[in-house]
């Protein structure tokens, strides 16, 4: 997929009182400077035309409206945690008018950068549109320290998570037929990405886009890697079972990612459960492991039993099987992404008039 240079749509944001404007549009690895008094800069790896004038997106309001915004990333039972701290700008094309999604992850040091590089490394693999493709990318220099920015589409309908809570405000839980739709969706992000080798690692509601459509987007493909990993040695166990710790959410987190054997091999299935878990909050307002992790209490040792299922005539037995196939504890055991698709196909639509159903 090719992506563009920023400057391709040209940019504005708040940023304070300060206004600034590229004074030397930025080639392929030259260093362009930013005017004003910041004296910050932008290092953009891809050809690129001129870089147009920047200024701020207030911080404000989490909900997406048509004002500029912005959203930080907070801790919550939906959040990874990450070194690389990010906050995503809602700003506007100069040139286009049309307005986009700018992730800013601040980079610490040479790892952060190298994270964020991977990132756009994996933005770059697909051309999906159930993939949140990747517009454009630059790192701009902070004195000794970096952002990486990945300028986004901007998706108006939110996230999945936003619209579970949306109906749990309401009352409300979401009808057979609409989960069918957005998890066929995201079935179909998913298998792209195992097509290709990879395993998304990091599936969650909140990382999941809802357009006006209600075609979910997959995003936040930073935690995504090769699929297949072999586990050699106790010490390779460990290294694995860390990097989950840092990259994969603990309430979406495959139970074979808590405790690693040092003699395994970790695959793709990762994602079948966390598509699990996300059909989970889908059907009963919040994910199997959120309340244990809000409780304090231990997510390892939850996901080592059966899950429970709250009694329920809401949804078909058939989803009810396709979420327990999932959500099977040994990985060997899970279907793979198209044999989840092919029970989906299998589904019949939810009966006329079922709608969201009262609690």
């Amino acid at each position: 997929m090719g992506v563009g240079a920023i400057g391709s749509v040209g940019l504005f944001m708040q940023r304070g009182d300060a206004l600034g404007a590229w004074q030397v549009p930025p080639r392929w690895g030259e260093h362009a400077c930013l005017g004003g008094s910041h004296g910050e800069g932008c290092r953009d790896p891809l050809p690129s035309a001129p870089l147009c004038r920047v200024l701020t997106v207030e911080a404000g309001h989490k909900a997406p409206t048509r004002a500029l915004q912005r959203w930080d990333t907070q801790p919550t039972p939906h959040s990874a945690p990450r070194r690389g701290f990010s906050y995503v700008d809602l700003v506007e094309g100069l040139r286009d008018g049309r307005f986009y999604a700018l992730k800013r992850i601040l980079c610490h040091d040479k790892e952060d950068r190298q994270a964020a590089l991977h990132e756009v490394k994996m933005h770059g693999l697909f051309d999906h549109p159930n993939i949140l493709r990747l517009e454009a990318h630059c790192i701009v220099e902070k004195g000794a320290k970096h952002e990486a920015w990945l300028l986004l589409p901007y998706v108006k309908g939110g996230t999945l998570w936003s619209e579970v809570e949306a109906l749990q405000k309401k009352g409300t839980f979401m009808p057979e037929q609409r989960i069918l739709l957005i998890l066929h969706g995201i079935c179909r992000g998913l298998q792209a990405i195992h097509s290709k080798g990879y395993a998304h690692r990091d599936l969650k509601p909140t990382n999941v886009l809802l357009d006006e459509d209600d075609r979910p987007v997959l995003m936040d493909l930073g935690s995504m890697n090769r699929a297949r990993i072999e586990v050699n040695s106790s010490r390779e166990a460990m290294a694995v079972q860390d990097w989950a710790a840092q990259r994969c959410t603990i309430s979406y987190r495959a139970p074979e990612l808590f405790t690693v054997p040092s003699q395994c091999v970790i695959d793709e299935r990762t994602d079948i459960w966390s598509l699990g878990c996300v059909l989970y909050c889908m059907m009963f307002g919040e994910g199997p492991f959120d309340a244990i992790f809000q409780k304090g209490d231990s997510v390892a040792l939850a996901v080592q039993n059966p899950i429970t299922v709250p009694p329920t005539t809401r949804y078909s037995a058939a989803l009810q099987r396709l979420l327990f196939s999932m959500m099977t504890l040994n990985p060997q055991e899970r279907p793979s992404i198209n044999e989840v698709l092919h029970q989906l196909e299998g589904l019949q639509p939810a009966p006329v008039g079922q709608d969201t159903t009262q609690i």
